[in-house]
């Protein structure tokens, strides 16, 4: 998934408990102001009616969200690449960021369908069952200190196969339905395990605004498939 850096710093498996700890305790902040930036920002988008346009534009022809998708994947390369940089803090946070800012304009479509033609609850029953399954994920790879580096090519190989089906999907005008979200939602728990698992084992005491930006990732992803779930189970009531 994440390329490995050359830090200057020792592994976070290798390092000395105050320093572990201390690395731990940034990553997870940073991932909780990215958090909150996301919800900052989607707060301002639908607070001054944007949303509407936005979503009319970025699904209003047959191939307009493939273009989105795309803009998207680049975008997210470019941040994972600033975030993963070994030379310059300022490239980090701007990686960060980039992401962030990304994930919250793709979310639009979504979460204005969501507002729009679903119970008023759907989004914050989403955001609960996100967060119970990211703390549980996170307990288990903290408790257990298993090391999931393993997930990585399954990750690789099932992201794959999944971008091809989303792609499919917009082509021939297809849907996904909820069987897809469900296998989504297993693999963005497998993500999140996988990004766990880095922190303890792999990165770098220096790196964690790029295991911020991994762990973020994989809860937005996350989000997004436990509401699509929710969105499709409140159309069929």
């Amino acid at each position: 998934m994440q390329t490995q850096l050359s830090g200057t710093y020792s592994k976070a498996e290798q390092a000395s408990p105050d320093a572990r700890a201390a690395f731990i305790r940034r990553t997870y902040q940073h991932l909780a102001m990215a958090i909150l930036a996301f919800m900052g920002l989607e707060f301002v988008i639908f607070k001054t009616g944007i949303a509407a346009a936005m979503t009319r534009t970025m699904l209003g022809g047959k191939f307009s969200w493939l273009v989105v998708l795309g803009a998207f994947m680049i975008v997210s390369w470019v941040a994972e690449k600033w975030a993963h940089s070994s030379v310059s803090k300022g490239a980090q946070y701007l990686g960060l960021g980039l992401y962030v800012v990304a994930e919250a304009i793709i979310f639009v479509p979504l979460l204005y369908i969501a507002v729009t033609f679903s119970s008023p609850d759907t989004i914050p029953i989403a955001a609960v069952i996100t967060g119970l399954l990211f703390l549980g994920l996170t307990v288990t790879a903290f408790t257990t200190r298993k090391d999931f580096s393993f997930l990585g090519g399954i990750l690789k190989v099932g992201g794959c196969v999944a971008l091809g089906v989303i792609v499919c999907s917009i082509m021939f005008g297809f849907s996904l339905g909820i069987v897809f979200a469900g296998v989504m939602v297993a693999f963005a728990s497998g993500a999140i395990l996988y990004s766990t698992s880095r922190i303890i084992h792999d990165y770098n005491t220096d790196q964690h605004v790029a295991a911020s930006l991994s762990l973020f990732a994989s809860v937005a992803l996350l989000f997004w498939y436990v509401l699509r779930i929710l969105i499709s189970l409140s159309s069929s009531d």
